[in-house]
C-alpha cells in the first residue's frame, strides 16, 4: 500500500486547481486520486490506534472520521437547498457500506482465509441497530404517504424532528452498551493489552495522523463533490444516481479501503465495526443531525424517502443481517453482497 503514498502530491494539486477555478473534470480527477493515498494512510493509522483501544472504538473512530467528511458535504448541500441530493446521499451511504464495503471486505478476506470469524456480540448489536435504522426510514415515509393531507409537508418535518432525536438517543445507548456496561464482551482495552498485536506507532502519533488525514479527506471530498455535478452532467448521469452512488463512494473512500485492509489482515471485528458501524452511524446520527441542521439553515428536511430508497435499504439490511448473524464469513457471502449492490446500482442508473 505504501506505493500509493506517492499520490499524496495530488493533494496540493487539487487545492491549486480549486483555487484557480480549473475545469470541473480536473478538480474531480485530482481530488478523487488524492483520496486514495489518504484512505490508505487513514487505514494504517486506524489499525495502529485499534491496537491501543480495541476494535469497537477503533471502528467507531474510523467511521466517525469518514462520516465527518460526508456530514460536511451534506450540510453544505443542505444549506444550498439541495435536499433531494442530501437525502439520496444518506441512503446511498447506508447501502454502500452495507453492500459494497462489507461485501468487498468479506470477499477480499475470504480469498485469503477460508472462513473468518468475528465477535458474535458485535454481530448481534449491529443487527439490532440496523433494524432501528430501517424503522427510522420506513415510518416517516409511510407517515407522509398515508397522511390524510399529503400536501402538509410541515407535519412530516415536525414528526421527523422527534424521530431524529429518538434515533440519536438509540445511537447513544448503543455506545453506552458497547463501550460501557458491556465493554468486556466486545474485547475492549486494546489488542496490545492481550499481547496479540504491538502497534508500531505511539498513541499520540496515531491520533494526530487520524485527525490530520480526516480533515484533509474532508477538504478533498468537498472539492470533489463540488465538481461532481458539472463533471457528471457531461457524462449524462442523473442527480439521483450521483447522490445514491457516486457521492457515497467518493465520500466513504477512506472507510472502504480501511475495512478491506482489516479483513485481509483477518481483523474482522474491526472490519465489521467500520463497514456496518458506518451505516448505523449515518442512519442514527448523521441523518438526524442533518434534519436538525435543516432548521438552522432555513431548509427544513424530513426523513421521508422515495419508495425505491426505502425498499433498497430494507433489502440491504435483510441480506447483511443474514450474512453477519452467524458471526462468520467467507468469500461467497462477500461476492453475493457485491452482486446485490450492482443490481441496485443498475436500478438507480435507469430510475
Amino acid at each position: 500500500m505504501k506505493y500509493l503514498y506517492f499520490l499524496l502530491i495530488l493533494v496540493p494539486v487539487a487545492v491549486v486547481a480549486e483555487l484557480m477555478h480549473a475545469a470541473p473534470l480536473v478538480i474531480f480527477g485530482a481530488s478523487a486520486l488524492a483520496i486514495l493515498p489518504l484512505s490508505a494512510l487513514l487505514g494504517h493509522a486506524t489499525e495502529e490506534l485499534a491496537g491501543y483501544t480495541g476494535p469497537t472504538i477503533g471502528g467507531l473512530l474510523n467511521a466517525t472520521l469518514g462520516n465527518l467528511a460526508e456530514l460536511i458535504i451534506a450540510a453544505l448541500a443542505l444549506r444550498a437547498g439541495l435536499i433531494d441530493l442530501v437525502k439520496a446521499s444518506i441512503t446511498g451511504s447506508i447501502l454502500g457500506n452495507l453492500l459494497l464495503v462489507l461485501g468487498a471486505s468479506l470477499f477480499a478476506g475470504g480469498l485469503k482465509y477460508k472462513t473468518q470469524k468475528f465477535n458474535p456480540h458485535l454481530a448481534g448489536v449491529s443487527v439490532s441497530m440496523l433494524v432501528i435504522a430501517v424503522v427510522g426510514l420506513v415510518i416517516p415515509t409511510v407517515f407522509q404517504s398515508m397522511h390524510p393531507r399529503p400536501d402538509q409537508v410541515a407535519s412530516t418535518v415536525r414528526m421527523s424532528d422527534f424521530v431524529a432525536v429518538l434515533l440519536m438517543l438509540g445511537y447513544g445507548l448503543s455506545l453506552l452498551y458497547s463501550m460501557g456496561t458491556h465493554k468486556a464482551a466486545f474485547g475492549e482495552g486494546g489488542d496490545i493489552a492481550h499481547g496479540e498485536i504491538k502497534p508500531e506507532w505511539s498513541l499520540k502519533k496515531a491520533v494526530i495522523v487520524l485527525l490530520a488525514v480526516g480533515v484533509t479527506i474532508g477538504v478533498m471530498s468537498e472539492f470533489l463533490v463540488g465538481a461532481t455535478e458539472e463533471a457528471t452532467e457531461s457524462l449524462g448521469l442523473s442527480q439521483f444516481f450521483v447522490g445514491l452512488v457516486l457521492v457515497p463512494i467518493i465520500g466513504n473512500a477512506a472507510e472502504h479501503s480501511a475495512a478491506v485492509l482489516m479483513a485481509i489482515k483477518n481483523r474482522m471485528d474491526l472490519a465489521i465495526s467500520i463497514a456496518v458501524g458506518s451505516s448505523i452511524q449515518v442512519a442514527l446520527l448523521v441523518a438526524p443531525v442533518l434534519v436538525l441542521l435543516g432548521h438552522v439553515f432555513g431548509q427544513p428536511m424530513n426523513l421521508a424517502f422515495t419508495a425505491i430508497e426505502v425498499v433498497s435499504v430494507g433489502l440491504a439490511v435483510g441480506i447483511s443481517t443474514v450474512v453477519v448473524l452467524d458471526a462468520e464469513s467467507n468469500w461467497l457471502e462477500g461476492a453475493l453482497l457485491l452482486i446485490v449492490y450492482a443490481i441496485l446500482g443498475v436500478a438507480f442508473f435507469f430510475f
